[in-house]
């Protein structure tokens, strides 16, 4: 199993939204960056964990656990003419980009990004890196369990 920070602005897609859902799950589309599609398309995993990470906001921070139930296959938005993720250059034939479906494991009250920063232990997690702008980064599991401590510390 591995682990993830996946982004959503929550104005966009919020873990509201996701808990909203009927089936408490969604499809993570949108992701226009070729890594971030990578990591989706060639590493994420049936049973891999996630944290829900909002970003673009007043307070930014992970705000929730889910896990990926469905592995990557094509992103409709981008045959979508009408959709901002539409991309001309995809196909059916050959799709460029790509999503993966993921289901609320939990809320979490917010873990925000200066609880993150104030860690040294955490030094080394990507969305702390600057410059990082990736929508979904690799979790080592070290930081997974150290974050998991702060999110439950009893």
């Amino acid at each position: 199993m591995r682990y993830w920070l996946m982004k959503s602005e929550p104005d966009v897609y919020g873990i509201e939204h996701l808990a909203k859902e009927p089936t408490k799950t969604t499809a993570w589309w949108g992701v226009r960056n070729y890594q971030a599609r990578n990591f989706m398309r060639d590493d994420m995993a049936v049973g891999d964990l996630a944290f829900f990470y909002h970003s673009s906001c007043p307070e930014p921070g992970i705000a929730g656990i889910v896990k990926v139930v469905k592995r990557a296959y094509p992103d409709a938005t981008q045959f979508d003419r009408a959709s901002k993720y539409h991309d001309e250059k995809a196909t059916l034939e050959a799709p460029r980009w790509f999503n993966v479906d993921v289901k609320l494991v939990k809320r979490t009250p917010l873990l925000p990004l200066a609880e993150l920063r104030a860690h040294p232990e955490l030094a080394d997690l990507r969305i702390l890196q600057r410059g990082n702008r990736l929508s979904i980064t690799p979790v080592e599991p070290g930081h997974w369990q150290f974050v998991m401590q702060l999110l439950d510390p009893h």
